[in-house]
């Protein structure tokens, strides 16, 4: 390269070495653009496959490999630069370092992108074969790994650079601690979010409610800081992680079983039908195909109401779905209603009996007559 590299120079009156960097930073430029053709043929082909892991490594290493194919060739030209000049500085030991630095940066950055494949494909599978997967789990696996190798990296780059560790880790206890003041939120929003990891009160996709707070929702995503939780109204609410370990939580998700707990009342002139009723309707509720009749099953006469003989329907359906919930109360309602027809019974509302003797004999002794 150089017998022709030379006569051009001379010709043109600009240094070889200028030639040379520039070739070399040309050839960066070139290397970078047949990895990018290379890199969209073999993408293509990762995606027609039914394996999802060559997708997350294709993924992975588009850019990281670009960067380090530039960063290389930044690197050699200025090797080449530097002999000639004074303007850059730069010293061989500096260039190593920095050389040393890029494959250090793009491996981090590799690994950072490969876990991020990973996880995704990992969901992905699970939810193209319908297998139960939990989320949560899988989201926080994944920044475990990442914070790791985030931390290698900046570990590897520091004794590159030559930095003692040990004083960059006393340092940083002692910053930790004025960190740690001035930040006690974020902390404990940090905490709480591993005990919500740890305890697992709650996973992304359930149904939770605080009775201590006005807390209610699906479960949309759970960070290091805050929790989304999408309300019922479809309007987002962040609840940052700490109040987890300070308030009452319910998840209706894992319940086993929805409870159908009414109070039926019937007239008081139909007090002879109240046994056959009450017996009708116990046999309905054991023999309906949506009752768990391995639950608790009641159904007894209960109280005299001011108006009413009160009845007392207590069970549990076998879905735990809030909508076929509806479904199945309504058909329990609906044929309550049907076996009280049935008995020539009928259902009772409030009523007040209003007695006026004392008034028709008052008004007797004035000589008035009440109609």
């Amino acid at each position: 390269m150089n017998a022709w590299i030379e006569p051009l120079s001379q010709w043109l009156g600009i240094p070889v070495w200028v030639f040379q960097a520039f070739f070399v930073v040309l050839a960066a430029f070139l290397l970078e653009v047949i990895y990018r053709v290379f890199v969209a043929r073999l993408d293509s082909v990762a995606k027609k496959t039914p394996r999802l892991w060559d997708d997350a490594i294709v993924y992975a290493g588009k850019r990281p490999i670009s960067l380090l194919i530039w960063w290389q060739g930044v690197v050699m030209a200025a090797r080449v630069v530097s002999p000639h000049t004074q303007a850059f500085g730069f010293d061989a030991g500096l260039l190593n370092a920095v050389g040393q630095l890029g494959l250090v940066l793009a491996a981090t950055w590799f690994g950072v992108r490969l876990t991020t494949g990973f996880e995704q494909a990992f969901v992905d599978q699970r939810q193209r074969k319908n297998k139960a997967y939990d989320i949560t789990t899988v989201s926080v696996l994944g920044r475990v790994v990442r914070i790791a190798v985030v931390l290698t990296g900046v570990l590897t780059a520091l004794s590159i650079l030559e930095i003692p560790i040990s004083g960059f880790l006393a340092a940083g206890g002692v910053s930790g601690i004025a960190v740690g003041l001035a930040a006690r939120e974020l902390l404990a929003n940090f905490f709480g979010g591993l005990m919500v990891f740890m305890d697992r009160p709650f996973s992304v996709g359930d149904w939770i409610r605080s009775p201590d707070k006005d807390i209610e929702g699906t479960v949309e995503a759970i960070g290091w800081r805050v929790t989304t939780v999408r309300k019922f109204d479809k309007r987002p609410m962040y609840v940052p992680n700490a109040t987890f370990a300070t308030v009452t939580l319910e998840n209706p998700s894992r319940m086993t079983h929805r409870r159908i707990f009414e109070q039926v009342g019937i007239r008081y002139d139909d007090q002879a039908l109240i046994e056959p009723v009450v017996s009708d309707i116990r046999s309905m509720l054991q023999a309906h195909p949506d009752i768990a009749t391995d639950q608790t099953l009641m159904v007894h006469f209960n109280a005299f109401g001011p108006s009413s003989l009160d009845i007392m329907i207590y069970c549990f359906t076998k879905t735990r779905e809030w909508t076929e919930y509806h479904r199945v109360r309504e058909a329990v309602l609906l044929e309550v209603a049907s076996i009280i027809e049935r008995h020539g019974a009928e259902i009772a509302f409030p009523t007040r009996t209003l007695k006026i003797e004392q008034a028709e004999a008052l008004a007797q002794m004035e000589g008035r007559n009440v109609t």
